[in-house]
């Protein structure tokens, strides 16, 4: 599972692990049973501290996303992802790129403009 974090974002190092992790059901690349890698393990990747993995692991965990299995590691518990679920994440990934968008001094029609003009590019490799 790849796991990444942005330094320069303004939310929490372990909420971007959060929003990872949930990105990760979303687009399959999780499953049910699969488990996460361990706090240290993670930590070391992304060379952050452990108290921010473990962190995010028990919010994840609180929100019945994951379960510890003491001795075995975390594991996925929560692999279908709804309608509402995606709909969260398109609404961060909106938020994330407007908030980029404005501190790179660009305005919401220029934003989807953009968007559009990459959509059709992306199109046009994939034929």
């Amino acid at each position: 599972m790849l796991i990444s974090v942005d330094p320069s974002d303004p939310r929490p190092i372990y909420v971007q692990i959060i929003d990872e992790v949930r990105r990760a059901l979303v687009v399959g690349t999780l499953s049910a049973e699969d488990p996460l890698p361990s706090v240290r393990q993670l930590a070391g990747e992304l060379r952050v501290n452990p108290n921010t993995v473990s962190q995010a692991y028990r919010e994840l965990e609180r929100q019945g996303v994951v379960e510890v299995r003491r001795g075995q590691g975390t594991y996925v518990v929560q692999a279908s992802v709804n309608s509402s679920q995606r709909r969260v994440l398109a609404r961060d990934v909106a938020e994330r790129a407007l908030r980029d968008a404005h501190r790179n001094g660009l305005d919401v029609d220029e934003l989807i403009h953009a968007l559009r003009a990459a959509t059709a590019s992306q199109s046009r490799k994939r034929a």
